[in-house]
């Protein structure tokens, strides 16, 4: 069973961050600039912890895994903002 999650990150380096970016692209859709929501299995999700635990520093890094409960039955995503009003990011993230 799939379960969907919201994948945040901040990482304090350059280089570690356009790693991770390019991680979490195979992984989910990119929301926001270091957010991704993911459909992850149980193999999945270890995967991907695992991925991004060979790429951060664990004692300047963090990378958050917010479980959103089971995929299926959630009906469509809903996402609503505060500000600059939400749209969908399909074009890539350039990080300079």
């Amino acid at each position: 069973m799939r379960s969907s999650y919201l994948v945040c990150y901040d990482i304090t380096d350059d280089k570690r961050l356009k790693k991770v970016f390019k991680a979490m692209r195979g992984y989910g859709d990119h929301l926001q600039y270091s957010v991704f929501e993911c459909q992850f299995t149980p193999p999945d999700l270890v995967r991907c912890r695992a991925e991004l635990g060979a790429i951060i520093d664990h004692s300047e890094d963090q990378v958050l895994f917010v479980d959103l409960g089971p995929s299926e039955g959630r009906g469509e995503r809903v996402i609503s903002s505060l500000g600059v009003p939400y749209t969908a990011m399909d074009s890539p993230c350039l990080i300079v």
